[in-house]
């Protein structure tokens, strides 16, 4: 079939090369270049590096909505546009466009986890499964009927990154699958059960805030389901600290909620309401990531001390 393939990061990279070696993809459409680290250098997606490389045109509108024309004029014999983690909505013109409509790779088990953030808010949730599912795109986020779906488990040490690249792969052959029953008129289409829907809404600045009233499995959730891209944080003694790793620990002491009641080469201990979280990696706002004993030493951290 003739494919029109949209995506943007590192998620999407697996579906677009099974993609292109299963069936023709004529266009790559990914979100534009954007500045990139401290020195703000222009930085292409993921998707359009390796469309580069495959040489598959590559179209990059800012408001894809408002370029409906274009992409009629750069695609106009598509039988399918797939689309995994692109990060711009479809409207109704785009999604009558292909022959036999628009396809999408989602990361969770729908109608759970709808919205932008699906593989960091299940290992927030500390759910032990997610998967992937192949719906046939609508209107309305995420709402449109499934072809098919499949699980996967989230292991005690998955982080997001983990996560991202086993549902990438996972995905990238679901699809292949959906679009072969697609192709010989087989695809059974199911509706999604609206009250068992529920979002995944996107993470703001402050997501990685860490609240030491909180169980100490929620925090090593949180920060699991922010890296490695980004860290859960605290304030200790006036100064940010970001929390790249921790682990929980029973704890028999009674102290208040994020006291440090221990410190030692496996990391800063803090007080929770069931037990205690061993910060294990962390990184002050004016140095590089180091261990959290090293941490104590260097900045003269003691027991007692608060983290809030």
């Amino acid at each position: 079939m003739k494919i029109v393939f949209m995506g943007t990061p590192g998620f999407a990279l697996e579906t677009l090369r099974i993609l292109n070696e299963r069936h023709s993809v004529i266009l790559a459409v990914t979100q534009p270049d954007k500045p990139a680290g401290r020195k703000k250098v222009m930085t292409a997606p993921p998707v359009k590096e390796l469309a580069e490389r495959l040489g598959i045109p590559v179209f990059q509108p800012a408001r894809l909505r408002e370029s409906a024309g274009e992409l009629r004029r750069l695609a106009p014999e598509a039988d399918v546009f797939a689309v995994a983690a692109y990060g711009q909505i479809l409207s109704e013109e785009i999604l009558e466009m292909p022959k036999y409509g628009c396809f999408n790779v989602h990361a969770s088990l729908l109608p759970e986890y709808r919205g932008a953030a699906p593989i960091q808010r299940a290992i927030m949730d500390g759910r032990e499964k997610t998967g992937v599912t192949i719906m046939k795109m609508e209107k309305g986020l995420d709402t449109g009927p499934a072809l098919l779906s499949r699980e996967a488990p989230i292991e005690d040490s998955d982080t997001a990154g983990g996560m991202f690249e086993k549902l990438g792969k996972l995905g990238a052959e679901a699809l292949i699958e959906a679009l072969e029953l697609v192709e010989a008129g087989r695809a059974v289409f199911t509706p999604q059960d609206e009250a068992a829907a529920t979002y995944a809404h996107m993470l703001g600045k402050d997501a990685g805030r860490l609240d030491f009233s909180r169980p100490a499995r929620d925090l090593r959730n949180l920060i699991r389901a922010l890296s490695p891209r980004d860290s859960g944080f605290a304030e200790i003694n006036g100064e940010k600290l970001k929390i790249w790793e921790a682990l929980t620990a029973d704890c028999g002491e009674s102290a208040e909620n994020g006291t440090i009641i221990n410190i030692s080469g496996g990391g800063i201990t803090v007080k929770t309401p069931d037990g205690a979280l061993v910060l294990s990696e962390v990184q002050p706002a004016s140095g590089k990531r180091m261990s959290g004993a090293a941490f104590a030493r260097g900045h003269k951290v003691k027991i007692g001390d608060k983290l809030i």
